[in-house]
């Protein structure tokens, strides 16, 4: 899969995906295709948006 990160959680955070979720749904709002997957190897949560094709 090839992405950009808007941003990085932790996944030990007490609040869980929580942040990451809500970080998400505002880049949502503002029209970005973003979601949040899980990086296993980094134990975090990420924000990524599908990495655009530069012409």
């Amino acid at each position: 899969m090839d992405a950009k990160v808007l941003g990085r959680f932790p996944a030990g955070s007490p609040r869980g995906s929580w942040p990451a979720e809500e970080f998400a749904a505002a880049r949502r709002a503002e029209g970005e295709p973003a979601e949040v997957v899980m990086d296993l190897r980094s134990d975090a949560f990420l924000v990524v948006v599908p990495a655009q094709d530069e012409d």
